[in-house]
Parts: C-alpha cells; structure tokens; sequence
C-alpha cells in the first residue's frame, strides 16, 4: 500500500477519518498505530501502511500503548515482553529509557515502574546484563580485543566497561578469558 500524499496529512495531523481502516506501522520501533495516534511522528520513510491489525502483527509488528490499535489494553505483561524483545534485539545501541518509552508510546516513568515490578530489576539493568552476557559469549569465542568487544555490545567507554565486567564476574574480561581458556586447554589435556 502507497503512502499518498493525503494520507500523510492524515498521519501527521491525527485525523481520525482512517481509523479503523487503516494502521500505519514504524519499520524502526516495529510499532503499529492508528492513524489519529498522537505519538512523535515518525519520518515518512519508516512508515509502512497495513490494511488490518492482524496483517500488521503477522509481520512482526505490536501494538502502541497509546492509541490501542487493536481497541485492546496493553497489559504491564505485554509491555515488559516488548521492552524485553527491544532490549535483546537493540543491546548495541544506545537504550535509554526515554528512547524505550518513546519506541513503546509510553511514558519514561511508568514503563520503568512497571519494568521493576515485574522484573525486578530496571530496564537499565537488564540492558546491562544483556550486554554482559554477549561479551562473555565474544571473549571466548573471538580473538577480537577488550576495546572491540565492549564497542561490540553497546558500551563505548571500554575502562568502564571492564569495570562493570569485573564487578560482575569477578575478574576483567582479559583474566576471564585466560582463565576459561586455560581451562578448556586442561580439560584437552587430560583427555
């Protein structure tokens, strides 16, 4: 389906004339709404136009909490699931939380609220253990450096990314390395 001319005026004033006969969904977020929905507008190039919620979901795509496309709620367990698939799709990105809520149609304060409750932890946390388990996962099976894996994860800073990795695990990301490494090499042995 062809965005025309006419239907971006709709999108971007929040003209109701359309809904429920027309979803637009953001190829970026993989968010669909209505087009009345009086979330951030996104750039015309990331907007792909559905004739049915279900068409829209059979493609990957979830529904905004704002507008409710599916005239459904979105439960705290829906939202914990999407910022979940955000969270383990986009670790190397940089996620903040504002970034979260306004990917979801949400507001900061609540989607962290409802993240710890159900979680117990915030989304911060869990970007962080995300990352850490993918850099443990590139140390031992890559020869990539200490700077290149952080960078590869998310974290840029690689002095705070050992940091974190040691406060963690226990040792820096090199000794772990080493230690697992030298394991394995035993464990060769002694076969």
């Amino acid at each position: 389906m062809v965005i025309t001319d006419e239907i971006w005026e709709i999108i971007k004033n929040n003209d109701k004339k359309l809904d429920n006969r027309l979803w637009y969904g953001v190829v970026t977020t993989k968010i669909f709404c209505k087009p009345s929905c009086m979330s951030r507008l996104p750039k015309r190039e990331n907007v792909k136009l559905f004739c049915s919620p279900k068409l829209a979901q059979s493609e990957g795509y979830h529904p905004c909490k704002r507008c409710q496309p599916m005239d459904k709620i979105l439960t705290n367990e829906m939202l914990v699931k999407e910022v979940d698939l955000i969270l383990k799709n986009c670790y190397k990105e940089e996620l903040s939380l504002e970034e979260l809520s306004h990917r979801l149609h949400s507001s900061s304060s609540y989607l962290r609220h409802v993240y710890k409750k159900t979680k117990g932890v915030t989304p911060r946390q869990q970007l962080m253990m995300i990352r850490l388990e993918q850099a443990k996962t590139n140390l031992l099976t890559s020869n990539a450096s200490i700077s290149e894996i952080a960078q590869s994860v998310g974290l840029m800073n690689t002095s705070y990314f050992i940091k974190v990795f040691r406060k963690h695990y226990g040792s820096s990301p090199n000794q772990y390395r080493k230690m697992i490494k030298n394991k394995f090499n035993k464990f060769l042995k002694s076969r």
